[in-house]
């Protein structure tokens, strides 16, 4: 039950992975057909980025009253809506039109389904979970490519895309009466006794408004440390290929490849995690995950001549981002209780699109007038103020264990 349960759920983050890198992949013949600029794609990509920070931050109301499985298949089903919607679009404001489904819908499922694999499932299941969005990342450039040089266009592309939304959209309707019994047998094997006697189900609970989520110790450091990972790695994808080519000097055919290399080496990374996060723990994961992306940076900047350690750097920066995100996702019940979770992992989402939206944008501002040898440096300051922020919330953590356990005894 658990395991097919789990089969649905990466096949639910497969298609979320899918729709992320068809706008890239589309745009250059999109931008002719629609007689607009070039730049307008930022337009799009900031109402889905607005729309997925809304949803974010209401999944807890929703999720509490229609559940994860309820939610993530109506999200679903409003991306595929959305994706045809861009499919039979021929203005550019249809397209602004249609990203407000998609965004809506983008956000509810990822902070639904992080929360559902966060309560129920190990950390070694939520390294793969994101390691199957980064593969949803990396097939639906191909599916575009296929509809381009087959001759039946952009369109064509988003359709598919949009039918195999629609696909799983049924699949999760029929596995619906699945969510409810794992949802029932996991809450029973994870209560304590004392949750038992006062008839615990986090579910039925309250839900969490952002200002009683935010009062909770931790979680601003936790949302920090949530924001500059997000900007770190959205940074490293969007301008590493432009800072190897223009400041670095490398062919730009050889920059592009290894830049994409980045984004395999995150989903590689994340598959390599999951065989030995359960025995090493979120913590020192995110740990060990951040020292990494610190090596990684020390490569691309170190002054040297010999292009390959830059280029080795970026695949070691992608691999040290592997294990962060989900190890931060997975540890959140923990760190702030079940009841929480659901809220607080969706005011992460948001800040993560906040880091993801804003941040690289500021870097091409930053750029213009500094150049773009300020690129791993920029890097690096994110990288501090995740690990700043990762440990002083382990701090925090582990000084409330000890309080509790002090309490404990003197209670005994």
């Amino acid at each position: 039950m658990y395991s097919l349960l789990l089969a649905v759920i990466y096949a639910a983050f497969i298609s979320l992975g899918l729709p992320d890198s068809l706008l890239g992949s589309a745009w250059p013949v999109m931008h002719e057909m629609l007689e607009v600029p070039v730049s307008w794609a930022g337009l799009v990509t900031m109402i889905i980025s607005a729309g997925t920070i809304v949803s974010s931050l209401f999944s807890d109301r929703l999720t509490r009253k229609f559940g994860a499985g309820r939610v993530t298949a109506f999200s679903v089903f409003l991306t595929a809506a959305a994706l045809f919607g861009f499919s039979i679009s021929n203005q550019f404001f249809m397209l602004c039109l249609w990203a407000i489904p998609y965004g809506l819908g983008a956000g509810a499922v990822d902070a639904a389904l992080n929360n559902y694999v966060a309560l129920y499932y190990s950390s070694r299941d939520m390294s793969w979970l994101h390691c199957f969005w980064g593969v949803g990342a990396i097939i639906s450039p191909y599916i575009m490519s296929a509809a381009l040089t087959g001759g039946a266009g952009w369109h064509q592309g988003y359709r598919t895309v949009s039918i195999l939304q629609f696909a799983l959209t049924i699949i999760l309707v029929v596995s619906l009466p699945l969510w409810r019994k794992v949802q029932r047998a996991r809450q029973t094997e994870k209560r304590t006794e004392a949750e038992k006697e006062r008839g615990y189900a986090a579910e039925n609970a309250r839900p969490v408004t952002l200002k009683q989520a935010l009062a909770i110790p931790g979680v601003r450091l936790v949302l920090i440390a949530f924001f500059s990972y997000c900007a770190l790695e959205q940074t490293s994808m969007l301008w590493a290929s432009s800072y190897l080519v223009q400041f670095r000097g490398i062919d730009a055919s050889t920059a592009a490849r290894f830049a994409s290399l980045f984004c395999i080496g995150i989903t590689v990374g994340r598959f390599l995690s999951g065989f030995v996060a359960d025995r090493l723990g979120d913590k020192r994961l995110i740990r060990l995950g951040t020292l990494v992306v610190f090596a990684g940076i020390l490569l691309v900047a170190l002054p040297v001549r010999a292009d390959q350690i830059s280029l080795a750097g970026l695949i070691v920066i992608g691999f040290g981002c592997a294990p962060i995100y989900p190890s931060i996702i997975h540890a959140t019940p923990e760190h702030f209780g079940r009841d929480n979770s659901q809220a607080i992992i969706g005011i992460q989402m948001a800040c993560a699109y906040v880091g993801t939206t804003f941040m690289p944008p500021l870097f091409g501002v930053l750029s213009s007038a500094a150049g773009l040898g300020l690129f791993s440096g920029y890097l690096f300051v994110f990288a501090v103020l995740m690990l700043l922020a990762s440990e002083r919330l382990n701090r925090l953590m582990r000084e409330r264990k000890e309080r509790d356990g002090a309490g404990n005894r003197r209670q005994e």
